[in-house]
């Protein structure tokens, strides 16, 4: 009887009670996930392709935008699925393959965003060594880093789910799998898969949070001992950009946490919202911070549009 139920794939959700009007709620959900790939793939062919973005800060957010790309590629299958057709079933290894990419994107993500306040830090501390301090090996290797310790640290949960069998009911409340909605479904003892997850994020966004604060302490006061105040406008508003970007995700992540964690009483609604901001806004709004913040991207970005106009 448990391995018939085991077997039995997985049942994603969309917005309940509102089925009739999936169709309609496709429309703005399609057009996000367009300006998300959009946004992102032009950050991506503006700085391979523009020479005077070959720098650590534009190498850095080239991997920005990659991991939104991904994220986004990760979840506009199954949700988009619902709400144009309502495909809700989804195999247990495609589910967990799935929840694999979200969270480690998740820890990539923010530790890209340690790296390029790491890079800022450097360029405003300690601005004549940063070219020897950040070469392009050195920005590879923090790169690969942040992608491999993404990749690698979340195996051991995601792992255990393949041995669990599930035994409950096999419906999840979100149009993607998640770590921590799967898990509770297993008829097994999860409470690894409970503690681990709590640690992780601990020594990984948490820490990552925390250290990108103090550096932005660091940041502000050798910016106060800068004697111009021209310099000092210039210097802070290399990081507006990066700030905007920190406080977006970082926000969203321990908001969706919150609710996760303490929410029992809050509406389900707001779980799913809140779950649709998370993977929505930050790969949505990344892009747009940096197209209006800085001034080399916007150039970039001209130079792209005049150049196809033109021909040339």
């Amino acid at each position: 009887m448990w391995h018939n139920i085991s077997a039995a794939p997985f049942l994603l959700t969309g917005f309940p009670g509102l089925e009739a009007a999936h169709r309609w709620i496709s429309i703005p959900f399609f057009a996000v996930y367009i300006f998300m790939l959009l946004g992102n793939g032009t950050l991506l062919y503006l700085i391979k392709n523009d020479h005077s973005l070959h720098e650590p800060m534009y190498y850095f957010l080239s991997m920005l935008a990659g991991t939104d790309l991904m994220v986004t590629l990760t979840t506009m299958p199954t949700v988009m699925g619902i709400l144009w057709v309502n495909h809700r079933e989804m195999s247990h290894g495609a589910c967990f393959l799935q929840a694999y990419f979200i969270h480690s994107l998740s820890i990539v993500e923010s530790g890209i965003l340690l790296a390029m306040a790491y890079d800022r830090f450097i360029a405003i501390y300690n601005p004549l060594q940063y070219a020897s301090l950040l070469t392009n090996t050195r920005v590879i290797k923090l790169g690969v880093g942040a992608f491999m310790r993404g990749f690698i640290s979340i195996m051991p949960v995601i792992l255990r789910l393949f041995s669990f069998p599930y035994c409950h009911s096999h419906v999840l409340s979100h149009a993607f799998c998640l770590h921590q909605e799967v898990m509770k479904l297993a008829c097994a003892d999860i409470t690894f898969n409970t503690l681990y997850p709590v640690i992780l994020i601990s020594l990984t966004i948490f820490l990552d949070s925390m250290i990108i604060f103090f550096s932005y302490i660091l940041i502000l006061k050798t910016v106060r001992g800068i004697a111009s105040g021209e310099e000092k406008a210039k210097a802070l508003n290399t990081c507006i950009s990066h700030i905007g970007c920190v406080l977006i995700f970082y926000v969203t992540v321990i908001s969706l946490s919150f609710i996760h964690r303490f929410g029992k009483n809050v509406p389900h609604v707001v779980h799913i919202i809140m779950s649709y901001v998370y993977f929505l806004f930050p790969p949505l709004m990344n892009p747009i911070i940096y197209s209006i913040k800085n001034k080399q991207i916007q150039y970039g970005i001209l130079r792209l549009v005049s150049k196809h106009r033109f021909g040339s």
